[in-house]
């Protein structure tokens, strides 16, 4: 049995094909440049081989209510060219296959879900919060996505400003000073004036999105309890995350019981940014199985 998977990105699309078992037997990266372009690519990948179910797992907003007018489309999004683009319409007319629609943290979120449960270990729920160009989050309980009237915008929660940074009005086009607005990538460079690669570790930067991304994961804390809180993207390195914990410690301040602060918030399992792709894989199989 052979299954696909598109992690559709504003910068890159990278699409898969891989087995039952969820290992990748091909793949192809192609950057994202018009619809008409990408998807025809993608298009033209998946019509060489076949494969019986695909997951797409797409930057957003989409619409993932099955019983909208507009189910499986990309909507409003700041993406040139990309605003209310039939996704899965598309597809399902060229490829005839059952698809699984989701946001690319959801694909991510159910990709590390789903290695926990290979692995036997006693995660039952987890949060995925992926902090890069921008910050989205998807939620995993007993095997479902989290979201029935659309997907969770965890990157749009508001923040208490770290004193070191009041003066920074924030990036978000809708919000301003949003989670999103202050910690995601481009939020250093606006900040700096240089990309957040060539900042020095000693920056005081990185103590001020740690306290933001801190917030972040006590928010998901209280309000779904998940077994793990785990964050992915170009931001994110095990020396900044030493930091949230420490921040963590301080706002959590003995509330809640936490046994392994160090697991409890980790970085993904799935190496090279390959989470989206194993979770694609395993969520077109359940497609397949209704």
């Amino acid at each position: 049995m052979l299954l696909g998977s598109i992690e559709a990105g504003g910068t890159k699309f990278v699409c898969a094909v891989g087995n039952e078992d969820y290992r990748i037997k091909n793949s192809i990266k192609f950057p994202t440049t018009t619809p008409e372009e990408t998807l025809g690519q993608a298009i033209e990948y998946f019509k060489k081989f076949k494969i019986e179910a695909l997951s797409i797992a797409s930057f957003g907003p989409i619409d993932v209510q099955y019983t909208s007018k507009t189910y499986g489309f990309i909507t409003n999004t700041p993406k040139p060219g990309w605003k209310n683009v039939d996704f899965v319409g598309l597809l399902k007319k060229e490829l005839n296959i059952p698809i699984f629609f989701t946001t690319d943290v959801n694909g991510s979120a159910f990709g590390e879900y789903t290695v926990a449960q290979l692995f036997n270990e006693k995660i039952k729920s987890l949060v995925y919060l992926t902090i890069g160009t921008g910050v989205g989050g998807g939620a995993i309980i007993d095997g479902e996505i989290v979201g029935t009237k659309g997907h969770p915008e965890m990157g749009h929660v508001y923040l208490k400003r770290h004193p070191a940074d009041t003066g920074f009005e924030g990036i978000c086009p809708f919000h301003k000073d949003c989670l999103e607005g202050l910690a995601a990538g481009p939020s250093i460079k606006a900040r700096t004036g240089i990309a957040g690669e060539k900042v020095a570790v000693d920056d005081n930067i990185w103590d001020i999105l740690a306290y933001y991304i801190a917030q972040a994961a006590i928010q998901q804390t209280l309000i779904l309890r998940p077994d793990n809180i785990i964050f992915g993207g170009g931001v994110i390195s095990e020396r900044l995350l030493k930091k949230v914990r420490r921040d963590f410690e301080k706002l959590n301040n003995g509330y809640i019981e936490i046994d392994d602060l160090e697991n409890y918030i980790r970085m993904p399992r799935v190496e090279n940014n390959g989470s989206a792709t194993l979770g694609n894989f395993a969520l077109a199989f359940n497609e397949l199985q209704k």
